[in-house]
């Protein structure tokens, strides 16, 4: 924790966004200094509030995704709560959305609305397939990303089913993609005066996500090789590929074509791959029998000792390898912990002190600050108090169920 303001302090973004991709963003830019104000429904809040594992009356989910923003609970559907929300837009640098395609427009809040009262306005808007396409107008889940970005391939392994993975790798990929577009938007926005819609999807972020593995498909007209990424040519081949030690912990090591008869020859399998006619890299590119001879050796040497006698050796002759962390392993990497990448926030009103997510960057002279998500209209008071409601007219909206 710091009292240094974050390198978005100053910075006022107002959402009306649910769930994780519409959220993630705007918990990044609180945690950077921004002030955020969260719009929920009045007595009913963002469902998420009670999903995932429960603390008392905290969600796991809830917290990870809303922490440091303000609640402002808000009727929509109310000519007073459409204006409320308007008066914020006027003072906010960035709007941010993630309803049904066509929602925000017939609500009052689409683009077109919002940018009349404030030209520099940054509105981002965030769906399921992208709005240009056929399905465009469908509501999306992180499952629907994960099913149409290409991502389940990750998953399978040869002759297996494809499926989706139990993290929201969409979600979370768009929630990241669509924070880096806001920035590059309000840095244009603050330097010209022009604002300007910025629209992401769940299904766009995974196949970004997919990166030079979708190039190579693309390019070859081919689905990729399983298994193990196999990559390169017949001369230059490379490998990443997982295997379980002798106690079924699994481990990764990477080498490019330079490495491979290196770090076999460390590993001390060479002498029984040359004998199955297996030390041979680049013939996995060309045969899929000689790549799953590779692969079924390298299995069988592995699980011959244990995890940390392999990583030690390859790690000694650095050689890129590591063990594949279960997510609860993650959570206590000594990596993860040393650089802040989980951290520890107390949460007085149930006596315990959580782990959390920390923050994923390092800045030297602007940290971040991890805050806590709010309660249902804890900020009520606060934000319209703020845009010139007396007490008397707080509590009028109060008893006309606006807030």
């Amino acid at each position: 924790m710091t009292d240094r303001p974050g390198p978005l302090t100053g910075i006022k973004a107002v959402t009306c966004s649910t769930a994780q991709a519409g959220t993630v963003p705007y918990m990044l830019m609180a945690d950077l200094g921004a002030e955020v104000i969260k719009i929920e429904i009045p007595g009913v809040g963002d469902a998420s509030r009670t999903a995932g594992e429960m603390k008392g009356e905290i969600s796991s989910f809830f917290e990870t995704n809303n922490r440091g923003v303000k609640s402002l609970t808000l009727n929509l559907k109310s000519d007073e709560g459409r204006a409320i929300l308007h008066k914020l837009v006027a003072e906010a640098d960035i709007f941010g959305q993630n309803f049904r395609p066509g929602a925000a427009e017939k609500n009052g809040f689409g683009y077109e609305d919002l940018r009349k009262i404030n030209p520099a306005l940054v509105y981002v808007s965030i769906s399921g397939y992208g709005l240009a396409g056929p399905h465009g107008p469908l509501p999306g889940t992180d499952a629907v990303g994960q099913a149409l970005g290409g991502i389940a391939e990750a998953y399978a392994g040869p002759g297996e089913p494809m499926r989706t993975g139990v993290v929201s790798v969409a979600d979370e990929t768009c929630a990241i993609l669509s924070f880096g577009g806001l920035l590059a938007a309000l840095l244009y926005a603050k330097n010209t005066g022009i604002g300007q819609k910025v629209e992401t999807s769940l299904v766009g972020g995974i196949v970004r996500l997919m990166g030079w593995t979708m190039t190579t498909t693309m390019w070859r007209d081919a689905n990729p090789i399983t298994g193990a990424r196999i990559n390169g040519t017949r001369e230059r081949p490379g490998i990443a590929a997982t295997f379980n030690d002798r106690d079924g912990k699994p481990l990764v090591f990477q080498l490019t074509h330079r490495d491979w008869t290196r770090a076999m020859e460390i590993l001390g399998f060479l002498p029984i791959l040359k004998e199955r006619g297996a030390d041979d890299l680049g013939l996995a590119l060309v045969s899929d029998e000689k790549k799953d001879l590779i692969l079924a050796t390298l299995g069988e040497l592995i699980a011959t000792d244990s995890r940390d006698k392999w990583l030690e050796l390859l790690r000694a002759a650095d050689i890129i390898s590591a063990p594949v962390n279960t997510l609860l392993e993650a959570s206590n990497d000594p990596d993860v912990l040393a650089n802040g990448y989980i951290a520890e926030v107390e949460y007085p009103e149930i006596g315990e002190t959580l782990k959390v997510h920390g923050s994923p960057w390092q800045f030297s002279e602007t940290p971040a600050k991890l805050g806590v998500a709010p309660k249902l209209g804890e900020h009520n008071n606060e934000i319209l108090s703020g845009i010139g409601y007396s007490k008397a007219e707080i509590a009028a909206l109060q008893e006309q169920k606006v807030i």
